[in-house]
């Protein structure tokens, strides 16, 4: 039998946190049932957003009705159904959707262990904008952009940049050795989750070792800094919010 003897890579700082998967605990969500649910980052951490994991049982649902919270979400595994409003579609491993505030949104007949990650923010609206539109896609049709002109660090933009929304979700590809160009320090707020491979981030002045399945808050202004290491490339969603005046 092996015991951890207290033993975990997780750490939750003032403006930064790694969570392991070690360390998940289920939570019960109004709209969510036949599913485990994990809240992996919210505002009792200091964030303005919510990460969390779903991971479904055979017949579990989400239903949630609309409100001022817009949710997106990534299919990690598995898939469903999602329904935003009138908009409907099946997705699979690599399916994403975006939810507007006042949508209500679900995600329906999940094959049994599908695992889901929402991203959820109360939204900010903007005089003279459009509201943002529900968007269900799929990842693997949105070509990979090279960061900064590099071709080892490619980006891909799952929802658009536009005005009317005021956030972002991106998966961040790198081949092995591959970085981010410089230790970035920014205004944007970030929730990530590692989906494949490993490398080393650094946060503030920690360094942390990392694999798939872990989950990062970065405060605003946090300085960070990935490379990706071993021989297979490492790969990661995140959220960022956008847009939006300073004052």
């Amino acid at each position: 039998m092996n015991f951890p003897f207290g033993q975990t890579r997780t750490r939750v700082a003032a403006r930064h946190a790694l969570i392991a998967a070690d360390g998940h605990v289920k939570s019960c969500m109004p709209g969510i049932t036949g599913a485990a649910t994990v809240i992996l980052i919210n505002e009792a951490m200091g964030a303005k957003f919510s990460q969390l994991l779903i991971t479904f049982e055979a017949g579990g649902a989400a239903e949630l009705p609309g409100n001022a919270v817009q949710t997106c979400g990534y299919f990690e595994s598995g898939g469903g159904t999602v329904r935003i409003g009138a908009e409907k579609a099946k997705c699979g491993a690599g399916g994403y959707f975006f939810a507007p505030a006042g949508e209500a949104w679900s995600i329906t007949s999940p094959k049994a262990g599908t695992r889901v990650t929402l991203f959820q923010k109360r939204f900010v609206p903007v005089a003279g904008s459009a509201m943002p539109r529900a968007i269900i896609g799929e990842a693997a049709a949105i070509k990979g952009q090279p960061f900064l002109g590099d071709p080892d660090a490619r980006l891909q933009v799952l929802l658009p940049d536009e005005p009317a929304f005021d956030l972002a979700m991106n998966i961040f590809t790198y081949q092995p050795g591959a970085t981010l160009p410089f230790v970035e320090t920014h205004v944007m707020e970030h929730g990530l989750l590692m989906l494949s491979g490993q490398g080393v981030y650094r946060l503030e002045d920690s360094w942390y070792p990392v694999t798939a399945g872990d989950v990062i808050w970065m405060a605003p202004y946090c300085p960070q800094w990935f490379v990706a290491m071993g021989k297979e490339p490492a790969s990661y969603l995140y959220y960022k919010d956008v847009n939006r005046a300073a004052l």
